[in-house]
Formats: structure tokens, C-alpha cells, sequence
């Protein structure tokens, strides 16, 4: 894992960031990352919301320390679901990219009522495009390589430090194991029939050349999802938080304002 500037915090059960204000009038965010990403993805994001006055929660998802026979995405919206009783949190604001996103939909359809709005980016739970973690075969380094730098639309972001991550974690078994589990849930996970159900606000941001969840799974979202705005980035591949911190930053921050500032729509009679 990156270092982070901030204080991890871990218990028997969870490890993760809180920061911001405990006592902040928003729900809380709470934000995902994707397969193999990690709590450094969100650091400009963190640094942003913070300053505006959200707290800012962001838990290090267990894609390779769950038992076996729960490592799937509904084990870790499960694992999410135990995360946020821990914390003792009536509603939250779910952030997730990629795998992030999926397990944020899921959560929302087994708990919307903890849910007071979404922000997905680069999600799957329609369909997306493997880099090659659905099988087991024999990785080698410009294997990796090209396939890490597919999640950008600027290649200068698979820096040699991330290729040997991501190498060293598809040379160990167990994790690999479970990277392919995790690969295969997502397969079958689909919530493409479900969205219309989920009719918290919803923003939506894209990489415009994001050729993993392409921009067609944004559109997807946007046309199924009751109450969902689209924003895409141009230049931008699958993790616009990592990419262009500072675009995605502005776009949700300007939605979160809108958002807090709305008067609340009365339910139909």
C-alpha cells in the first residue's frame, strides 16, 4: 500500500482514514477504491472535501484478506455493511471507483436507507473490459505493464513502482486467487435491472477515454438511474481521481453544493 499522509487507523476488523469533522452538518463520505487500488488514490480527493468541512472516511477494502469462500463483491458490501455499523452511522455519502462503485451499488440496494447519495466513477455492475485477472496464466512484466497502463489515458501514471505491485501481486497465489474470484463476481453481479430502484441523487464521473468501463456504461447509468447527473472528463482513462484530482475534485464538490443546498423533495402521497 502507498503511503498516505494521513493517520490509518486500525482495529481487529478494519483498517482505515477519518478525518474532517466528526460533528460535520453532511453525512459523511465514505470512499471506495477499486481491485487494486489503495488509500493513496484518494488523497487529493480527501485533502479537497476536507478543507471544504466534510468528514472524509476511507476504508481499506479487503479484496485479499477475506475467507475464500466470501471473497466476492456482495462479501465486501457485506464487509462494507459491518464497517459503517461500526462506525455508528445513520446515512453516508458512498464514493466508489471501478470495483468501489460496484460495491457502493450493492450496499445501496440491500441498505438505502444508510445511503443519502452516490458518486461513481469508472463502476462496474454493467460491464467492463478485464485486464486479465479473470484467469490464471504466467505474468511477466511488459504484460503488466501494458495492462496497467491501459487504466490511463496517459501511460505516465504505471510508473515502475506501480508495476512492481502489481506484479508482486499477481505472483503470489492466494492473492491472485482472489483477485480472480473478485474478477468473476463482477461478472456475474450485474445490477443492470436493478438501477431504476435506486433513486438517491447520483453523480456520475467518467474518464471520456476510459477503456475498461467505457463511456457507454456512464450513459448506461445515467438513462437507468432515476436521479443521476453525467460529467465526463476528457483526456481521462478508469481512476479520473488519479488522473485529474483536481477536475474530479471541482465536478463532485460543485454537485455536493448543489446537493446540501437543494430543499429536500416531499414524498408523493
Amino acid at each position: 500500500m502507498h503511503d498516505t499522509p494521513y493517520v490509518v487507523q486500525h482495529t481487529d476488523d478494519f483498517t482505515y482514514l477519518d478525518e474532517g469533522p466528526k460533528d460535520a452538518s453532511h453525512p459523511p463520505i465514505v470512499l471506495l477504491h477499486g481491485m487494486l487500488g489503495d488509500l493513496s488514490n484518494w488523497t487529493h480527493t480527501i485533502e479537497d472535501l476536507v478543507h471544504q468541512g466534510y468528514r472524509v472516511i476511507t476504508p481499506v477494502m479487503p479484496v485479499y484478506d477475506l475467507p475464500l469462500r466470501k471473497t466476492s463483491v456482495p462479501g465486501l458490501a457485506s464487509y462494507m455493511h459491518d464497517f459503517i455499523q461500526h462506525l455508528g452511522l445513520d446515512q453516508a455519502i458512498l464514493v466508489g471507483n471501478s470495483l468501489g462503485g460496484h460495491i457502493a451499488l450493492l450496499y445501496a440496494l440491500d441498505h438505502p436507507e444508510h445511503v443519502a447519495a452516490m458518486v461513481l466513477s469508472g463502476s462496474s455492475g454493467i460491464y467492463e473490459a478485464h485486464l486479465g485477472t479473470s484467469t490464471m496464466r504466467r505474468y511477466d512484466r511488459e504484460f503488466i505493464r501494458e495492462r496497467t497502463e491501459l487504466t490511463f489515458y496517459d501511460p505516465v501514471h504505471a510508473t515502475d513502482e506501480l508495476i512492481d505491485e502489481m506484479l508482486e501481486l499477481v505472483s503470489d497465489r492466494p492473492r491472485a486467487l482472489r483477485l480472480i474470484k473478485i474478477a468473476r463476481s463482477a461478472d456475474k453481479e450485474i445490477v443492470t435491472d436493478q438501477l431504476g430502484k435506486l433513486d438517491m441523487p447520483t453523480l456520475l464521473v467518467w474518464g471520456n477515454n476510459d477503456v475498461i468501463t467505457p463511456p457507454d456504461v456512464g450513459e448506461e447509468f445515467r438513462d437507468r438511474m432515476p436521479n443521476a447527473e453525467l460529467h465526463f472528463i476528457d483526456k481521462c482513462g478508469h481512476a479520473p481521481m488519479i488522473e485529474h484530482p483536481q477536475t474530479f475534485n471541482e465536478i463532485m464538490l460543485g454537485w455536493l453544493k448543489r446537493l446540501t443546498e437543494s430543499p429536500p423533495v416531499a414524498s408523493a402521497p
